[in-house]
């Protein structure tokens, strides 16, 4: 019987490689996709990985070539690149969305996939193979550090914000912990402390908002990621820059959503 050989594509990483180790395939900066079959799209409509929210994530690593790689040392902006070339892959370029203008009124827009590029990142600053940044906060002066979120960081504060949500799903008083559970989780140290302890008081205590805001824009700037934004026009004829969004609906072509 002859082996069927699947058409594959190489995907540019945004991280380039640079924050993986040496020796993590990922740090070659690039990674293979094999073509999407109806088989694969049986994964989509699995009623019980949609409900655990799985459903894409076992798509993306049924579609890469090399299982050497651990799908959890993925950096979420590779993974994000990762899910946009698969879809162009799957289902073509074109992706269409609805957003409300900056005239408050909701329109439809259409974006060219192909022309999502990786935010421009000088990565002659940073030291090679090493995924930890140290930021000075500008109020309170204290030095945080923080590594880029991966995968499975990400998929660690989902798991303690639904555990946070099931212990006062029947408090109407509760507040959302969603912010400071991911400085928590994003956050290595503070002033060189690394006890989980003590950064969890900081977050909780003394991280003062202004301080806040602007070392969650920096670690924004800093990520390697897709530059989500695309020109449209809006309700009056004008051209805007707009959000394109990475909603459940993005894997699914308009005709069979």
């Amino acid at each position: 019987m002859t082996e069927t050989k699947f058409p594959t594509e190489i995907v540019d990483l945004p991280s380039t490689g640079h924050f993986y180790p040496e020796d993590n395939p990922l740090s070659s900066g690039k990674i293979e996709l094999r073509y999407m079959t109806a088989r694969d799209e049986d994964i989509l409509t699995s009623v019980n990985l949609i409900e655990q929210g799985k459903a894409l994530d076992k798509l993306l690593q049924e579609l890469i070539i090399n299982k050497d790689i651990d799908y959890n040392d993925l950096l979420v902006g590779d993974k994000n690149a990762i899910f946009v070339a698969a879809r162009i892959l799957a289902y073509g370029k074109e992706f269409g969305f609805s957003y409300l203008d900056s005239y408050g009124e909701r329109v439809d827009g259409k974006v060219d996939l192909t022309e999502i590029e990786s935010k421009e990142l000088d990565f002659s600053e940073y030291k090679k193979g090493v995924n930890l940044f140290s930021y000075t906060l500008p109020k309170s002066e204290r030095i945080v550090t923080f590594s880029i979120p991966t995968h499975k960081s990400e998929m660690d504060v989902e798991g303690e914000l639904e555990a946070i949500k099931k212990v006062f799903k029947d408090d109407i008083n509760a507040v959302n912990r969603e912010n400071s559970t991911r400085l928590k989780h994003l956050i290595k140290s503070v002033d060189g402390k690394q006890e989980k302890a003590y950064i969890n008081n900081f977050v909780d205590t003394e991280f003062f908002s202004v301080d806040s805001n602007a070392f969650r824009k920096y670690v924004s700037e800093k990520n390697p990621n897709l530059d989500f934004t695309a020109t449209s026009e809006n309700s009056r004829g004008e051209k805007e820059k707009v959000a394109v969004p990475m909603t459940a609906k993005f894997f699914w072509p308009d005709s069979t959503i």
